[in-house]
C-alpha cells in the first residue's frame, strides 16, 4: 500500500471537518499498533485519517455514525484495502457493534461529541442559526422528532427545562413562554422562525450568545445527545483490554461533567454518604484516570479552527483485573 504523509491525509479530510486535537488525541489513543480500535463518531474521518496513519496493517477500526452522509463520505476517502469497518448507528451501541464485528476486546475508543463542521455548514440540516432552513437538527435523518416537532408539541414547562438545562438559558421559561404563544399564531418550522422570537425577547448585544444556546438545547434533546453518551460510556469499559484506553473530546459543559465524573466513579470513588465511618459501598477501581486536568486545545489550532476553543479532552485506562480486585 502507497505510504501517505499525515499531512496529506489531514489536507484531504478537512474539506468535510476539521477533526479537533487530532494528533493528541491519537498519541493519547494508540497504545498498540497492531490493535484494535473503535472511532464511535467518525464524522467525515479526520481522526480516522491521523489514526490510520500510525496503525500497522494487522490493526483493525470500527468507525461507527449516526449520519449516513458521514459514513458516505468517509468511505470514499478511506479507499478499498483499509482495515476499517462502517457502521451506521448511535455510539450508545458500541458494545453491541463490537460484539457484532467480532472485535473484542478493544485497544482503545475515541469518542468525539458534538456536531461537526460539515453539519453545521449544511443549512438545510438546521443546525445553525446562521441560516434559514428548516428546523431539522437530526443527526440520523431516521429519527422520529426533528427540532420543530419539539417545538411543537412540548408543553412550556419541558421547553423551559430543555433550555435551562441543555443551553443554560438564563431566562429558560420566560422563551418557553414566547415560543408557546408565538407557535399558536403560526408554526415555527424554520430557524429563522425561531430567530425572530428569541431576538425579540433579547437585548441586541446578547443575540449571538443566546442564540447559540437555544439552538445547542434543542439539538442536545433531539438527539437525545447526553443520554447516548451516558449509555455509550457505561458499555465502554467491559470491552476494553486491560490497558485499553478511553478518550473522549467534549465541546460543552454538559458532557465533559458526565465524562469527568463517569471517569471518577470507575476509578473508584467512594459514593457513601459523608461521615460513615467505614467505607460500605464496594467502589472498585476499573480504570486509571491519566489526565488529571481536561487538554485544552493550543492557541495555534483555535486560530485555524475557531469551532475548536470549547473542546476538553480526558483519557482513562482500563485497570488489569488483578490490579482492580
Amino acid at each position: 500500500m502507497a505510504s501517505v504523509s499525515q499531512a496529506q491525509r489531514l489536507c484531504h479530510f478537512r474539506v468535510y471537518h476539521s477533526p479537533v486535537l487530532a494528533e493528541t488525541a491519537i498519541e493519547w489513543l494508540v497504545t498498540r499498533a497492531d490493535g484494535r480500535y473503535l472511532d464511535g463518531t467518525v464524522g467525515g474521518g479526520g481522526h480516522l485519517a491521523v489514526l490510520l496513519d500510525v496503525l500497522e496493517e494487522g490493526a483493525e477500526i470500527l468507525a461507527i455514525d449516526r449520519d449516513p452522509e458521514a459514513l458516505k463520505e468517509t468511505a470514499g476517502r478511506i479507499g478499498d484495502g483499509k482495515r476499517v469497518v462502517l457502521r451506521q448507528g448511535p455510539f450508545a451501541d458500541l458494545a453491541r457493534f463490537t460484539e457484532e464485528e467480532g472485535m473484542l476486546p478493544l485497544d482503545g475508543i475515541l469518542l468525539d461529541l458534538g456536531v461537526s463542521s460539515f453539519q453545521l455548514d449544511e443549512p438545510e440540516r438546521g443546525f445553525t442559526y446562521r441560516a434559514d432552513a428548516p428546523l431539522d437538527m437530526r443527526m440520523d435523518p431516521d429519527l422520529p422528532m426533528t427540532a420543530a416537532d419539539l417545538i411543537a408539541d412540548e408543553s412550556e414547562e419541558e421547553l423551559g427545562r430543555i433550555l435551562r438545562e441543555y443551553g443554560e438559558v438564563r431566562d429558560a421559561r420566560g422563551l418557553a413562554r414566547r415560543i408557546v404563544k408565538t407557535r399558536m399564531e403560526a408554526p415555527l418550522e424554520r430557524s429563522g422562525d425561531l430567530r425572530r422570537v428569541v431576538e425579540a425577547g433579547t437585548p441586541p448585544h446578547r443575540h449571538m450568545k443566546v442564540l447559540s444556546q437555544v439552538f445547542q438545547a434543542l439539538r442536545i434533546a433531539v438527539n437525545d445527545e447526553l443520554g447516548q453518551l451516558e449509555q455509550a460510556l457505561a458499555g465502554s469499559i467491559d470491552v476494553l483490554r486491560p490497558g485499553g484506553r478511553l478518550v473522549v473530546i467534549a465541546y460543552h459543559s454538559l458532557e465533559d461533567r458526565i465524562v469527568k465524573e463517569f471517569f471518577r466513579m470507575q476509578a473508584g470513588a467512594c459514593t457513601c454518604p459523608p461521615g460513615f465511618p467505614v467505607c460500605a459501598c464496594g467502589a472498585e477501581a476499573l480504570v486509571e484516570v491519566l489526565t488529571r486536568k481536561a487538554v485544552k486545545v493550543s492557541q495555534e489550532e483555535i486560530s485555524r479552527n475557531p469551532r475548536a476553543r470549547s473542546a476538553r479532552l480526558r483519557v482513562a485506562e482500563r485497570l488489569a483485573r488483578e490490579r482492580a480486585e
